[in-house]
């Protein structure tokens, strides 16, 4: 019983991810990454404080954007970003 309340299905997934962080990678190799605001059917992808990187680097920040389901390769969850903060004394 324990391994069929651990199936998910894709559906799933992206039902838990909305309104999170998200990296979403591009069949060009581009990177989006931002917080998933709604997806269709199609995967078309709406996302919101949107940053572009390419070869890791960040090119361009968007803000709003919005990504044609037919040119994304996946998406994932994105790992929150460790900043370093000096401590104040």
């Amino acid at each position: 019983k324990m391994a069929s309340s651990a199936k998910r299905t894709p559906t799933d997934f992206l039902k838990t991810v909305l309104g999170r962080p998200v990296c979403v990678k591009l069949n060009s190799g581009s990177e989006f990454r931002g917080i998933l605001a709604c997806l269709d059917g199609f995967m078309n992808i709406a996302m919101e404080q949107t940053e572009e990187y390419v070869d890791g680097q960040l090119k361009t920040k968007y803000g709003d954007a919005f990504i044609r389901g037919n040119t994304v390769l996946y998406i994932s969850t994105q790992k929150r970003r460790q900043k370093t903060r000096k401590k104040k004394n």
